[in-house]
């Protein structure tokens, strides 16, 4: 298996041991996408990096490649690049992603889509933190590792959705995960239990 960056298993634990509540999971797998989502919206106001013609039946549109396009792309490219059938359906729904929020901030306008984001954003992040406080009783990854907390959670989220189904990436995935997951608590349960004493 890929080491390092694309390294399936190790990020997938790593989020995971921040993430064993099961209602701080379901919390998670509410609001994860929609901050993503929102974080498109806003970005679909930066400046446009190239016009694309793109076409269905004899009419042509153009789509706007900006940052969002960009932000959604690398978000896209890095789950592919990590598991190729959990990957490319991420990559199907960031692509989606960006083409809703290309809609909903033409259609709102920047002085209502800026408040539209910062209330969902508020909601959702505020949703999550009490995950963490209430039910996790432990602080989320990204005060640990910010790039990978926020990359690897809507890949993490939709990996755990596909898990209610079957879906595995390989034989033995989700058995070598748990056996992370349950090592790197114990180690956090061992540091915690130091700094109380």
């Amino acid at each position: 298996m890929a080491k390092g960056l694309f390294d399936l298993e190790n990020n997938f634990a790593f989020y995971g041991a921040y993430h064993s509540n099961p209602t701080n999971v379901l919390i998670h797998m509410l609001f994860v996408w929609p901050i993503f989502y929102t974080s498109l919206i806003l970005l679909q106001f930066t400046p446009l990096l190239l016009h694309v013609p793109f076409g269905f039946g004899g009419g042509v549109a153009w789509l706007p490649l900006n940052f969002a396009f960009v932000f959604a792309l690398i978000y896209a490219l890095f789950y592919v690049f990590m598991d190729k059938k959990a990957g490319s359906l991420a990559a199907l729904l960031c692509m989606l992603c960006w083409l809703g929020s290309d809609a909903n901030a033409s259609r709102l306008g920047f002085s209502l889509a800026w408040k539209v984001v910062l209330a969902a954003q508020l909601f959702c992040w505020t949703g999550q933190f009490i995950g963490h406080g209430v039910f996790e009783k432990r602080a989320p990854a990204l005060l640990d590792n910010l790039s990978q907390a926020f990359l690897m959670a809507p890949f993490f989220v939709l990996l755990e959705a596909l898990q209610h189904f079957g879906y595995e990436p390989y034989s033995g995935f989700h058995a070598s995960v748990r056996a992370k997951i349950e090592a790197a608590r114990k180690e956090w349960e061992a540091k915690k239990g130091k700094k109380t004493m």
